[in-house]
């Protein structure tokens, strides 16, 4: 059984008419609701503070609920109404039930924003607030799941979640981006340091790749590597703005090899760690190539 996890509050992050807006959620639920895909739909709590400084410092709590409240953006980029704090909450709180859902053996889809890659320690920027999936890979330690993989496959390189592991050889990041773009990190040479070194591995792709590129990335780079690792849990960051329609990026991935990658990575989790598979929804921003790539994902988890 495949789960979505969802909660209405998600639409109360009001962001007006900035391209991560609730309708990216409206779309995906409607579309959802018309297939008549066959999901269990879960309703998370909001992370607690305890679970937020697994990655983030206290002040950068703080400032987030704070400014929050004053409807103060954290930069230019990353706009904040009343209820986002709340709402951030909420999306760490989605990806942590994604982690548990896949713990108990059912892969689920944390349909969640703001989005989280972005996020730093001690700062927000690009949309996000807190970092959802990096905050669900130190749950799933908790938890008893030590090696974590982490696979992004957003057009922009999550430079959050690679600095959050940088030197943590207990989870294994894989990006794969458009570069050169913001935020401008994810090289090749990017690979860790210290402890961590060889436990970060970035495919920057130049403008105008697509799915035989972003296939070849997956079969020949993330498969191997992810065996040697032989993760005990398999997480997603999954953006879908690499599509060849999205109106913030250059790439040209289909609906359809966002499947294919999806595919993939369903196989890596049934080979390693008995299909424990939780993904986390990150940018995308045209309402109808968004909602039909995270469809098309959902069908492959559901088999």
């Amino acid at each position: 059984m495949t789960a979505i996890v969802y909660h209405p509050d998600y639409l109360l992050h009001d962001t007006g008419s900035h391209p991560e807006r609730k309708e990216r959620l409206i779309a995906i639920m409607q579309l959802i609701e018309d297939t008549g895909i066959d999901l269990r739909k879960i309703k998370p709590e909001p992370a607690s503070i305890e679970e937020i400084r697994y990655v983030h410092d206290p002040d950068y709590i703080t400032k987030v609920r704070e400014y929050s409240k004053r409807e103060i953006p954290l930069d230019p980029d990353t706009v904040l109404c009343k209820d986002s704090y709340r709402a951030a909450l909420l999306a760490a709180g989605g990806m942590i039930r994604a982690v548990d859902l896949a713990a108990e053996g059912e892969n689920a889809f944390a349909l969640v924003r703001p989005p989280g890659h972005h996020a730093l320690t001690c700062s927000g920027m690009g949309f996000c607030l807190f970092n959802n999936i990096a905050i669900g890979a130190r749950h799933a330690q908790k938890i008893g799941y030590d090696r974590v993989l982490i696979v992004d496959w957003d057009v922009h390189h999550g430079n959050g979640t690679q600095y959050t592991f940088y030197d943590d050889p207990s989870v294994f990041y894989f990006s794969v981006h458009q570069y050169p773009h913001y935020p401008g990190t994810g090289s090749s040479d990017e690979t860790g340091t210290g402890a961590g070194q060889g436990y970060t591995l970035n495919v920057p792709l130049p403008a105008g790749s697509g799915d035989v590129e972003y296939t070849r990335a997956f079969e020949e780079i993330l498969i191997p590597a992810a065996l040697r690792f032989d993760p005990d849990i398999v997480l997603v960051s999954a953006g879908f703005d690499a599509h060849i329609d999205d109106p913030l990026a250059g790439m040209a991935v289909t609906t359809e090899g966002f499947g294919k990658m999806a595919s993939i990575v369903c196989s890596i989790a049934d080979r390693c760690c008995e299909g424990r598979l939780a993904i986390t929804l990150e940018g995308g921003y045209d309402l109808y190539a968004l909602s039909h790539s995270v469809v098309g994902v959902l069908e492959v988890m559901t088999g």
